[in-house]
C-alpha cells in the first residue's frame, strides 16, 4: 500500500512539473504576457519564430541555458547559487496542496481506481501555504545578500519589508474564510463551497459572502508575487535591476521561472479560496458520467485561472508603480485595519446569522 501510494505521488508530481507547470509556464505565462503586452503598448511583439512568433519560447530556453553563468569575484558564491534555487523549489512545493478536481475515476481490469486530483491532501493545508509563502522571501534576499552589490542587496531588503507588511493582510483574510467553512483543509474549502443560496441562484462561492475579504487577499497576492504595481524589489529606474541584477543565464532564469509559479499558484489560490475551486454551478442537473464530471470540473479549474492569470498580467501592463512610502501605508493603514474589520464582521455574521434578526 505505502509502495503504491508512493508511485502514485510520484506520477502526480512529474505529471504536474513536466506536463502542466513548465508548458504553462512557457505559453500561458511568458508568451502570453509577451504577446499581451505588445498589443496594449501597440507594437508587433515576438513575430519571427513560428507561426505568430509562438515558438518563439523554444529559442529562448537554449538561449539561458547556453549564457555564460557570471557571479562577482567579491559574491558568496554558494548563497548566490542558493537563492534562486531556494525561489524555485518553493514555487513549485506551493502546488502540492491545491486541488485541481475531485477524483478521476480510472478502470484498470475491470477495477475502478479513484485517482484523488491533489498531491497532498494535508489537514493542515493552509498552514502549509502561510509557511512556505513566507519562505519565499529568503530566496530573493539572500541573492541580493550574497551578490555584494548595494543596490541587489536593497531590493533584497525590500522585499523582505514588503513580505512582511502584507503577509499579515493576507493570512487575516484567510482567517475569514477559515471561520467560514470551519476547515484548515483546502479540498474540504471547495467542497463547502458547493451549492446555492438566495433562493438556489447565486453559488455558494466565498467571494460572494467575503467580498472585502477577497479583494484584500488579491491586492495581499499581488504584493507577494512582486508584480506590478508591487514590484519595488526590482524598481529598474531605481536600483539597476533590484535583487538579481548580478545573475545572468540559468540564474537568472530560474528567477523569472519562480516569479511565474508564484503568480500561478496566487491565481490557483484564488480559484481555491474564493472562486469555487472546481465547482461548476448547476452541473448536477445535467446526467454526465463521473469521468466527464472529472473532466469538467478540471477545465472549469483551469478556466477559472488562467482569468485571473490573464488579469495579472493586464494589471501589469496598465498600471504605475507605487513609491515605497505609498506601498507601506496602504499595508499598515488600509490593508490591515480592513482585514481585522473583516474578521470582526464575519465573526458576528457567524454569532448572528441574518435569518435570526428578524426572529
Amino acid at each position: 500500500m505505502e509502495i503504491s501510494f508512493f508511485l502514485e505521488s510520484l506520477i502526480k508530481i512529474l505529471f504536474l512539473v513536466l506536463v502542466v507547470l513548465l508548458p504553462l509556464v512557457s505559453f500561458l505565462g511568458v508568451m502570453l504576457e509577451r504577446k499581451l503586452s505588445a498589443w496594449i503598448q501597440n507594437r508587433h511583439g515576438p513575430n519571427r519564430i513560428g507561426p505568430f512568433g509562438l515558438l518563439q519560447v523554444i529559442a529562448d530556453i537554449p538561449k539561458l541555458f547556453f549564457k555564460e553563468n557570471i557571479v562577482p569575484a567579491a559574491a558568496n558564491r554558494f548563497v548566490h547559487s542558493l537563492g534562486p534555487l531556494i525561489s524555485l523549489t518553493i514555487g513549485f512545493s506551493l502546488f502540492a496542496v491545491i486541488p485541481f478536481g475531485d477524483v478521476l475515476p480510472i478502470t484498470i481490469d475491470g477495477v475502478v481506481h479513484n485517482i484523488r486530483l491533489q498531491i497532498a491532501d494535508v489537514n493542515i493545508g493552509i498552514l502549509y501555504i502561510l509557511a512556505l509563502s513566507s519562505l519565499a522571501v529568503y530566496g530573493i534576499t539572500l541573492s541580493g545578500w550574497a551578490s555584494n552589490n548595494k543596490y541587489s542587496l536593497l531590493g533584497g531588503i525590500r522585499s523582505s519589508a514588503q513580505m512582511i507588511s502584507y503577509e499579515l493582510s493576507l493570512g487575516l483574510s484567510i482567517v475569514a474564510v477559515v471561520m467560514i467553512n470551519n476547515t484548515l483543509q483546502l479540498d474540504d474549502i471547495v467542497k463547502a463551497q458547493s451549492g446555492y443560496y438566495l433562493f438556489g441562484f447565486l453559488p455558494n462561492w466565498n467571494i460572494f459572502i467575503q467580498p472585502l475579504g477577497f479583494i484584500i487577499f488579491f491586492i495581499a497576492l499581488f504584493a507577494e508575487t512582486n508584480r506590478l504595481p508591487f514590484d519595488l524589489p526590482e524598481a529598474e529606474p531605481e536600483l539597476v535591476a533590484g535583487y538579481h541584477t548580478e545573475y545572468t543565464g540559468m540564474k537568472f532564469g530560474m528567477f523569472m521561472l519562480s516569479e511565474y509559479l508564484a503568480m500561478f499558484s496566487a491565481a490557483s489560490l484564488i480559484t481555491t479560496f474564493y472562486l469555487g475551486g472546481y465547482q461548476i454551478p448547476y452541473i448536477e442537473t445535467l446526467n454526465f458520467s463521473p469521468l466527464t464530471v472529472s473532466l469538467l470540473q478540471v477545465g472549469s479549474f483551469f478556466i477559472k485561472f488562467s482569468s485571473i492569470v490573464l488579469f495579472f498580467i493586464v494589471v501589469r501592463w496598465s498600471m504605475p508603480r507605487f513609491r515605497y512610502d505609498q506601498l507601506m501605508n496602504l499595508g499598515w493603514k488600509v490593508m490591515l485595519p480592513l482585514s481585522l474589520l473583516n474578521i470582526a464582521v464575519t465573526g458576528f455574521f457567524i454569532l448572528k446569522p441574518l435569518h435570526t434578526w428578524f426572529n
